[in-house]
Order: C-alpha cells, then sequence, then structure tokens
C-alpha cells in the first residue's frame, strides 16, 4: 500500500530530528553553570538543560569554549504562560568594555500575547542596534532553532533557518564589526520587570514562579574553536576542513533574501535603522 504524502512527512521530520539529536552537543561536557545554584539542571544525561527563575534568583550558563566565528545552533523552549517582566537571553559575547556581543532576547509577555524576539549587535562595546520582531509560532508551545552565523562577511540571525536579520560588514563605511574577540555562548534567565515588558509597565507575578526555559540540541560543530593559546580549529588548511567550512564565505541568497524580506515585512515591530527621532543628527551608517 502506497504510503500518504502525511506519513511521508512525519517520517521526513523523524530523520530530521534523528540527525539534529546525533549531532548535538552534551552539555555537561560544552557547558558550565554559572549562577543560580540548582535552579539550573542539566538533564537527559547531558541532551536537556533548564534554567529557572524565582523571585530569590535567575540563573544562567556559558560554553566552555570560545569562538571566533561559526554557525551554531540551539533549540530553545520558551516560559510558558504569564511570562511578563522575564528575560531569556541567549547571546555570543566578548569580555570587557570593548566587548564585542551578538544577542537573541526573549522578552516575556501577559499569557495570550506574543514574546518579543529582540536582537542587538555590539562591536567594540558600542551597541544600540537594536530590531525586534512577533514570532510566527507560540515559541512555549515546542522547541524552535535559533541560530547565528558569524563569518568575516556578516551576521546572519535565523530562526528555524529562516533568516530574520543579517548585519553586514561595512568596516569600510567606518562601521566597526566583531572579528578579533573569541566569543563564548551565554545564557540567563533574569527578572527585568523594570523595562522588559511595555516598558516596565507590567511587573512580573511571582505567584507563577518559578519560570522556567529549556534547551536542547546545541550544535557548534561547524564553529572555530579557539584556543588558549591564540590558535583556531579552523586552521587546517586541509582540502576536507576547507570544504566543511563553507559557512565561513556563506551570504543570503536570492530565496533566503526573500524569506529576509517576508520577516521583516510583516513581523519586524522595531528597527533602530529607520528610528529618526532616536537619532536626530543622523542615522548610523550602517543603515544607510
Amino acid at each position: 500500500m502506497a504510503s500518504s504524502p502525511s506519513s511521508l512527512l512525519g517520517f521526513v521530520i523523524c530523520m530530521f530530528c534523528s540527525l539534529m539529536a546525533a549531532f548535538a552537543a552534551n552539555f555537561y561536557e560544552e557547558f558550565d553553570i554559572t549562577w543560580g545554584n540548582d535552579r539550573a539542571k542539566v538533564l537527559d544525561k547531558g541532551q536537556l538543560l533548564t534554567l529557572s527563575l524565582d523571585k530569590a534568583s535567575g540563573s544562567g550558563f556559558k560554553s566552555k569554549n570560545e569562538y571566533l566565528f561559526g554557525n551554531i545552533d540551539m533549540q530553545l523552549k520558551l516560559v510558558p504562560g504569564n511570562s511578563a517582566g522575564t528575560v531569556t537571553a541567549y547571546y555570543l559575547s566578548s569580555l570587557g568594555s570593548t566587548h564585542d556581543e551578538i544577542d537573541f532576547e526573549f522578552l516575556g509577555n501577559l499569557s495570550g500575547d506574543p514574546y518579543i524576539l529582540h536582537t542587538n549587535v555590539y562591536s567594540q562595546g558600542k551597541g544600540n542596534r537594536e530590531q525586534q520582531f512577533y514570532l510566527w509560532f507560540d515559541p512555549t508551545a515546542d522547541f524552535h532553532t535559533y541560530s547565528i552565523l558569524w563569518n568575516p562577511q556578516n551576521i546572519l540571525f535565523s530562526v528555524d533557518g529562516t533568516p530574520i536579520r543579517v548585519f553586514k560588514n561595512l568596516e569600510a563605511k567606518g562601521v566597526q564589526y566583531p572579528k578579533n574577540q573569541p566569543m563564548r555562548i551565554y545564557s540567563s534567565l533574569w527578572n527585568a520587570d523594570d523595562w522588559a515588558t511595555r516598558g516596565g509597565l507590567v511587573k512580573t507575578d511571582w505567584s507563577k514562579a518559578p519560570f522556567t526555559a529549556s534547551y536542547r540540541n546545541y550544535d557548534a560543530s561547524n564553529a572555530c574553536v579557539w584556543s588558549s593559546s591564540g590558535t583556531s580549529s579552523c586552521s587546517s588548511k586541509s582540502p576536507s576542513s576547507i570544504n566543511n567550512r563553507a559557512w565561513m564565505k556563506h551570504e543570503l541568497d536570492s530565496t533566503s533574501q526573500a524569506r529576509l524580506k517576508w520577516v521583516q515585512k510583516n513581523y519586524m515591530i522595531y528597527n533602530y535603522c529607520t528610528d529618526i527621532k532616536r537619532f536626530p543628527a543622523g542615522l548610523p551608517p550602517e543603515c544607510a
């Protein structure tokens, strides 16, 4: 008997999930819990990590490795229900006053109202490059993949493989670009009810605590690990190594550009590059 289209689709999805699980890193091996004590938990033999927030404290973790360029995936399932006042942050960052940083931040909301996905890019300590989006699905109902592709040409933010933002290397225009400082992966769940939801008007409802976000299927197999001696795992020039680093030259093709425009037309709710009131002396040069 011939298989139905729905059965075939289910088979393909299962195969895709199995492949992701096969390449997923072990949280015990790849990350350190940095704060929150037992509010951060590694479960399922290292395949699942959860962060929790209560009135006393939030929690967080960081990668053991530093990276200088990479194509990095993480699946997250965000705090369900009334998450107003909470922020789940997932980002790359170096340290110091002139640090580089590439941000995903998920701003909680009242039950039934959408999360806001807040993105930002810092280079040499300068940020103020916020773009914000609604998502086209419920990010609390299941896991979804949030990806950062960072190479010398551009930084690409993607959700479930769909590009939502590109920050290009425009050093020729005098715009600093993150390219010299190795960065770690960080994530945290914390209370930010002074600003996170409707500018701080909606406060965290602690009767709903603890709030919990979940992580799985972290994949940094396509990333350049930076060693303490100042060398990169991507320095090898063997043909097989070079072929596996096609992402180092990746830029959006016409199909991906069309998907990016679809997201920005239908789901972008703030773009610093159009905020004339914020920049009365003129928009930043990368916005031209």
